[in-house]
């Protein structure tokens, strides 16, 4: 399976939806897609944990956390649980840190930037609820395409 944003842009472009500009690639793998899990957080990436604690069965966990630059919601502990768990990868709207070892990792990651300080652990945030942001609806059970040119998804499948 080749996985190539644009090519899937051009053919099911009355399909899908195209994350605005913006996020960086960390991980391992510099294509991944899945079916959307997601977290809404911000400064606190306990519900991240809890979720890449459970299998991924290919899925992708979208987090959203509000943009915020002030400390990273995943580090290379996480992403080596995501991995193990079977995730696809992990976008975060906000922080990462740990970036040279998640970089090691066969696992997709995109976040908006690199942060050493980590986050508070607290219990707060939300699972599989909508969340919005690059201009774009993350709907749980929707599907994500991400690769070096950007963030696309789509209610269903398209590869």
């Amino acid at each position: 399976m080749t996985l190539a944003t644009a090519d899937i842009s051009d053919q099911y472009s009355d399909e899908v939806q195209i994350a605005e500009p913006g996020f960086r690639d960390y991980g391992g793998l510099p294509a991944f897609a899945g079916l959307i899990s997601t977290v809404s957080c911000q400064n606190d990436n306990s519900k991240v944990r809890e979720a890449l604690e459970e299998e991924g069965n290919g899925r992708v966990l979208v987090v959203d956390g509000s943009a915020s630059m002030q400390c990273a919601l995943l580090g290379d502990i996480l992403a080596g649980m995501a991995h193990e768990h079977q995730w696809a990868g992990v976008i975060v709207n906000g922080c990462i840190r740990d970036s040279a070892v998640i970089a090691t990792i066969q696992i997709g990651v995109k976040a908006l930037d690199t942060n050493p300080l980590k986050s508070m652990k607290r219990g707060l945030g939300d699972r599989d609820v909508p969340v919005r942001f690059a201009g774009i609806d993350f709907t749980p059970g929707h599907w994500v395409c991400a690769d070096p040119d950007g963030i696309l998804i789509a209610p269903r499948a398209l590869v």
